[in-house]
């Protein structure tokens, strides 16, 4: 029995790319969000794009620190051969410089650590579309 997961979503096929070179963190992402989600765990860039070739993303939660070996350039890379894909900066602080350059330069959203359940499958159904923000009208008597 799944906990939380709307049977909608549980059916529903959007494929999630974990790219991390810490086995743990990637192990942690996609046991949170592998209910909801087709979740793929990926050690490097290379293999997430030779992946992708045959099994696009809809997401990839993406590593500062695959950022950090790679350069910022890896961001355009990615939206270059994937256009469509959103990605998911995870990261120790926000207060990184580096962080806010990759939003700035690519980045759709940013998950920072400590990671939980409830914000990491927030963040991710954010980025697929998932969440309709109701607004109910407030009227004054």
């Amino acid at each position: 029995m799944q906990v939380g997961v709307e049977t909608s979503r549980a059916v529903e096929n959007k494929r999630l790319f974990v790219v991390d070179d810490d086995e743990i963190t990637r192990a942690v992402l996609q046991f949170m969000l592998h209910d909801e989600n087709e979740t793929h765990e990926v050690p490097d860039m290379a293999t997430a794009l030779r992946k992708s070739a045959q099994q696009p993303p809809d997401v990839i939660l993406l590593a500062l620190s695959i950022v950090q070996q790679h350069g910022i350039a890896v961001l355009q890379s990615i939206k270059a051969q994937l256009p469509k894909v959103k990605l998911l900066l995870v990261a120790p602080t926000r207060d990184d410089p580096l962080v806010t350059q990759c939003l700035q330069q690519g980045a759709d959203a940013l998950l920072c650590k400590p990671l939980t359940v409830e914000n990491t499958r927030k963040q991710v159904d954010r980025l697929l579309g998932r969440i309709n923000r109701t607004v109910i009208p407030i009227h004054s008597i």
